[in-house]
């Protein structure tokens, strides 16, 4: 201990506590330096007094959430529960946006088509897992007048038809299944024929029209249209043509057809409940 206040390094902190004090004394005893004496302790104290001020906010932050936290504990409460309400009213509006759109395209069919008898607008619920021919499921049944091959349609086309209806659902066969024949007829030429799901077409979203008449006049872009039948009626889109060849047979023609509706996209459907000659049955 006592070689160090012999130290070099003692010496040099008494002589800086010296200047320090001697600063101190001066400014005291010549009030026109005070200025300049303050300004060099502001520096020499600027550390501590940003440390110090540090502190006191921190502890002035903890004491205000000690003192305030029931008050900040329902202002976030009340803040979520504003959050939910306006979650609420945006769902609420895109709901009412949707039906709105709904509505609009099923006065659009009634309009076109005056003699057919719609269901409301229904919701697709779910779609048959596994099924590589599309068929889904709707929110309306026996109790809004659907019966089992009802017609399903957009204002795009053709979708399918009803089948296994209960009193507040239906699930719905697509134009892609082998299950669905089609009585079709090309609009440009009126050739005709009839429309089936294809396994193999399916995987490229298409469906197979077969027994065309092999002098028939049908090309790639014609358009196919329904003939008319008991469970289809006359004059609704089906699709268009993508591909013309001649069956093994050599006997007649075949058409590879592209739907016009993309049912894995569809959200909402109609369904004709009733039209001229409905028979019930494919």
């Amino acid at each position: 201990m006592k070689g160090f206040f012999q130290s070099a390094k003692f010496k040099i902190i008494v002589a800086l506590t010296a200047v320090v004090v001697g600063i101190l004394i001066f400014s005291l005893t010549k009030g026109g330096y005070a200025a300049d004496s303050s300004s060099l302790l502001s520096v020499i104290f600027e550390p501590f007094q940003k440390a110090s001020t540090a502190i006191s906010e921190k502890v002035s932050s903890s004491l205000d959430m000690l003192v305030n936290a029931e008050k900040y504990y329902n202002e976030n409460i009340q803040l979520k529960e504003n959050l939910n309400e306006l979650y609420n009213d945006i769902i609420d509006y895109d709901r009412l946006q949707r039906e709105n759109a709904e509505l609009r395209e099923l006065l659009a069919l009634k309009e076109e088509n005056g003699e057919f008898v719609f269901s409301s607008p229904c919701t697709v619920i779910a779609r048959t897992a596994n099924d590589p021919y599309g068929s889904f499921t709707i929110d309306k049944g026996s109790d809004d007048g659907i019966a089992p091959y009802d017609p399903v349609i957009t204002s795009e086309g053709l979708v399918g038809v009803c089948y296994d209806v209960s009193r507040t659902t239906s699930r719905v066969r697509t134009l892609y299944s082998p299950k669905t024949a089609v009585g079709v007829t090309v609009l440009r030429t009126k050739a005709s024929g009839i429309l089936e799901g294809d396994y193999e077409l399916v995987e490229n979203g298409c469906s197979r029209m077969s027994y065309i008449e092999k002098t028939a006049d049908i090309r790639v872009g014609d358009i196919i249209m329904t003939t008319g039948s008991e469970t289809f009626p006359a004059g609704q889109l089906v699709g268009t043509v993508e591909e013309v060849g001649i069956e093994d047979s050599g006997l007649s023609k075949y058409a590879v057809v592209r739907p016009a509706i993309d049912v894995d996209s569809l959200t909402s459907v109609f369904v004709i409940t009733d039209f001229n000659g409905q028979g019930g049955g494919e």
